[in-house]
């Protein structure tokens, strides 16, 4: 199972914000990595470069690589609507993301790990795919034995309101997909015309 176990700080430092992490580091060293750090003379980026950023950056966020990621651009080309939006909604229809958004994990990676050692289920089966698309209607929750240990429940963290799309009932230890969210609710700071330009070349 491919994914990117490279230094989290660098890669917030490369765009600025904490998109592998709390970004607790970017307050103590917010210049971007490399010799000389910010008094290095940097080029202004071309559009090619602004485009590849902005999908890298997708990448790095959603911890998906290259061949995943354009798998999941050609499939939100195919969807009627538009193309950018299409590919934000797929991205967060992913299991490991809607496993994070419910508050289940404090973070991408460790929501994907969740879901990779079988301790969530899905409509009652067990699944241990992070990329299996979650379909509106879907009931996520812990598989029984999982539920029942409290080193695994206590990283709970409960949703947060502002995720609309996702329900999360406490007292049963349960989520539901509801829907595709809408590009205007997804909080995370992508440029997603840009990648569609990137492909489009």
């Amino acid at each position: 199972m491919a994914r990117y176990t490279g230094p989290k700080t660098k890669i917030s430092r490369i765009y600025g914000e904490p998109i592998l992490g709390n970004g607790k580091w970017l307050t103590k060293n917010s210049n971007p990595p490399g010799q000389h750090g910010a008094t290095r003379k940097r080029k202004t980026l071309g559009e090619y470069a602004l485009q590849l950023r902005e999908k890298q950056k997708a990448k790095y966020t959603y911890g998906l690589l290259e061949r995943q990621f354009r798998k999941t651009f050609e499939e939100a080309s195919r969807i009627k609507g538009v193309t950018g939006e299409n590919l934000i909604k797929l991205l967060e229809a992913r299991l490991d993301n809607t496993v994070y958004r419910l508050g289940l994990a404090a973070s991408r990676p460790e929501a994907r790990q969740l879901v990779a050692h079988k301790h969530i289920t899905v409509n009652g089966d067990v699944m241990n795919v992070p990329s299996y698309s979650c379909k509106p209607g879907d009931i996520i929750s812990y598989k029984n034995k999982s539920a029942a240990n409290t080193s695994i429940t206590s990283k709970t963290r409960g949703k947060n309101p502002k995720f609309s799309w996702v329900d999360w009932n406490e007292a049963e230890l349960k989520g539901t997909f509801i829907t595709y969210p809408e590009r205007e609710s997804v909080p995370e700071n992508i440029k997603e015309q840009l990648i569609v330009e990137l492909y489009s070349k």
